[in-house]
């Protein structure tokens, strides 16, 4: 059995072409639910971003496992798998983790050290744990990865000064209108991404409060609490559209038969002699390009806010060095502990073999033990529980230690001869 991972994000394609193979949050269950039916995926983890989509399962054949991934995507984008193939990303067993560690540690992300992924990372796991498709081997692999990713913000600047996507937005809808003195920002979608450029946009001097709208009002609702910010409802945000100076688009419009939630036709008449930056931070897009062609229309998308980081990583890079030695130290940590956990079933037979024999010889000499008083027969109750561990304890420690080596092997092979263990 093997780990693998098979992606694809927004260095191998560009946008427009990742947008198909994005996962709404809503819609996780139903493909974890495929990925697990199909044969040759014994355990599943999706994680799924505006910037990414990535598969890990544990295999049990490898090009049966490559087969059922790829049938998986073509079916989720609507692509045949010659037109993807080539710009999807795998790596194996120990490779998938490592690249696991690197995307929980921020070393793979569009805004390097960004704080958000660490957060996905995390939900992915907890998600395919609540639908049942992670089992051992991948929750092992998460639970390391989750460590990685506290140890590099910890131990490292990785994140000092990070500009995650939200206030990169935020930064870059200033930047376009000269500041945010006096202006007021309509937030369109409060994931984690919208909920984000709200914190952000509330917290610049000067700035008008926010305009939030959610499709579930209770979260609204919440945010405006903590941020003095207005409420407007979902059904009518577009009504609204005139008093924004930035609208910060965060909903997805995939799962909608009526088109991109902002277009040219429902911008018309809103504005009046009015300018107004949209930002759309939705993967899929939900803002239609044809918005630039009204007079005073900026519309910004994920490439302008991936290139608008770019520009502000600085200092951050140095920090690489360092969190790749965190990463060399964790895999080391984590080789050591599926070793450990390889020959676990062995230790336990060996262990299972001499309680066996212990109890079978209490048991030929039950009348003798009978004469004895009660601390007494405890008393050789606990010789003999102390006697077998004592024994086994050697053996076990070395076999464990050297697990995973060639010398390990050897061991191994030898523990199970010599004990008679089947």
């Amino acid at each position: 059995m093997s780990i693998a991972v098979v992606g694809i994000n927004n260095r191998t394609v560009a946008l427009e072409e990742l947008e198909p193979f994005i996962i709404a949050p809503e819609s996780l269950g139903k493909a974890l639910a495929d990925l697990s039916a199909r044969p040759h995926l014994d355990e599943v983890v999706l994680l799924s971003t505006c910037m990414r989509t990535e598969i890990y399962a544990l295999v049990n054949r490898f090009h049966g496992a490559m087969a059922d991934i790829r049938e998986f995507l073509a079916t989720w984008s609507g692509k045949a798998p010659d037109e993807f193939s080539g710009n999807l990303y795998s790596y194996f067993d120990e490779a998938a983790v490592n690249h696991l560690f690197r995307v929980a540690s921020g070393l793979d992300s569009a805004s390097l050290g960004e704080p958000e992924v660490l957060g996905q990372v995390r939900q992915a796991w907890e998600v395919a744990r609540k639908e049942g498709s992670a089992g051992t081997m991948l929750g092992g692999a998460f639970r390391h990865a989750l460590v990685v990713g506290k140890r590099a913000r910890t131990e490292t600047g990785i994140s000092r000064g990070t500009t995650s996507l939200s206030h990169a937005a935020v930064a870059l809808a200033a930047q376009a209108l000269g500041g945010l003195s006096d202006k007021r920002a309509l937030i369109v979608g409060l994931g984690e991404i919208g909920e984000g450029a709200a914190r952000a946009f509330a917290s610049e001097r000067g700035a008008l409060p926010p305009l939030l709208t959610n499709r579930t009002r209770a979260r609204s609702e919440k945010l405006a609490a903590a941020l003095g910010a207005t409420v407007v409802p979902w059904e009518s945000w577009a009504r609204v559209l005139g008093e924004a100076d930035a609208v910060f688009c965060c909903a997805s419009s995939k799962a909608s038969s009526k088109g991109p939630l902002i277009s040219a036709d429902s911008l018309a008449g809103a504005l009046g002699r009015r300018s107004l930056v949209l930002v759309d931070l939705s993967v899929p897009r939900s803002i239609a390009r044809d918005v630039t062609t009204i007079a005073g229309v900026q519309l910004f998308d994920m490439d302008d806010i991936t290139a608008f980081v770019a520009n502000s990583v600085g200092a951050r890079r140095g920090e690489v060095p360092a969190v790749e030695e965190v990463i060399v130290e964790e895999l080391a940590r984590y080789r050591a502990s599926q070793a450990a956990r390889s020959v676990s079933p062995l230790v336990s037979r060996a262990r299972d073999m001499a309680e066996r024999a212990r109890r079978s010889e209490l048991e030929r000499l039950e009348r003798r033990l009978r004469a004895l008083e009660p601390a007494e027969r405890d008393a050789v109750e606990l010789l003999t529980r102390r006697l077998v561990a004592k024994i086994l304890h050697s053996p076990t420690v070395k076999l464990k230690a050297a697990a995973g080596s060639p010398k390990g092997e050897a061991l191994a092979e030898a523990f199970q001869e010599l004990f008679g263990l089947q």
